[in-house]
């Protein structure tokens, strides 16, 4: 009898040893969750000094003074030209938009100078409102906040047909970039796209060919592809699967007009695709990104 209890209670240990073994292994077998959202970031500030940029060039090249009075940040106050002045060469067709390295009314540092060159423009367009407009970017010693904005490339083109009627047809933009973002802390995002962009409310914010867009009002769509690299080698994707919207007239989150609306896929190399949700219209920073069916909640920079 002692026998047979000694061979239950050592067949008994084995099987609980074994039960450790196998629990252990099984533990040590499971994937940390991918939350990683770093590559996205690198995107979002890519693409936000990309379209700083244009609607710099967009407000500069319709106000046929020259003057950055009507590029608006939000509230009526708060006007980007107390730290920039702008040059417009009307033989050349060249608007230059130069920053003194003082605070914007929207709160950021910028320096360096912005060049719009729209001579290639056709059927005498001159202003970024008329259909024919294309004009090219450039870039020298441009700084926002610390992170230089190094412009390879940029080209915005209006694709409005010509004689269009405002109230039925909406104001469209092709913009094609390759910039390169040398952040604060020393690393580049190099970053490209091809974009459309539409003016949702063309309607009531372009009031005829003569009068500038009224910008601080607009309703503004992007829709297309753009890819990139980080610092870390990392390449990526991002591809808008929804309508991206900013509401320059309604939303204005501290100098900020962040996506409101839309989704997009990023795919960085060797790693799930993060899909982005900006939400359905409400004034936040704040969005969701999904991740191996995982559903997480970040704030926009």
């Amino acid at each position: 009898m002692k026998k047979i209890k000694s061979v239950v209670m050592i067949a008994a240990i084995v099987v609980a040893s074994g039960l450790v073994v196998m629990s252990c292994k099984k533990n040590k077998d499971v994937t940390p969750a991918d939350t990683d959202t770093e590559g996205a970031k690198d995107n979002s500030m890519a693409e936000n000094a990309s379209s700083d940029i244009i609607s710099i060039g967009s407000q500069a090249s319709d106000n046929s003074t020259g003057g950055l009075s009507s590029y608006r940040m939000g509230e009526a106050d708060q006007v980007l030209s107390s730290c920039a002045t702008v040059t417009r060469d009307t033989i050349a067709h060249i608007v230059t938009v130069t920053f003194n390295n003082s605070t914007c009314l929207d709160g950021r540092t910028r320096n360096g100078v912005l060049t719009f060159d729209y001579s290639a423009s056709t059927g005498g367009a001159r202003h970024y409102r008329d259909p024919g407009f294309s004009c090219t970017v450039t870039s020298n010693g441009y700084v926002v906040d610390g992170n230089q904005i190094n412009i390879v490339s940029k080209t915005i083109s209006n694709t409005t047909p010509v004689g269009f009627d405002p109230a039925v047809t909406n104001e469209t933009w092709h913009i094609v970039a390759n910039i390169n973002v040398v952040k604060a802390n020393g690393n580049t995002i190099s970053w490209s796209c091809d974009r459309t962009k539409t003016l949702l409310n063309t309607s009531t914010t372009y009031t005829n060919a003569q009068t500038p867009i009224n910008w601080q009002m607009a309703r503004v769509g992007i829709t297309g592809t753009a890819s990139g690299t980080r610092g870390n080698g990392e390449t990526f994707t991002v591809t808008v699967t929804s309508q991206l919207i900013r509401d320059f007239g309604s939303c204005s989150i501290a100098g900020k007009h962040p996506f409101i609306q839309g989704t997009l896929d990023y795919a960085p190399s060797n790693k799930p695709v993060r899909h982005f949700d900006f939400g359905s219209g409400t004034c936040d920073l704040n969005a969701t990104v999904t991740i191996n069916n995982v559903t997480y909640t970040i704030v926009l920079p």
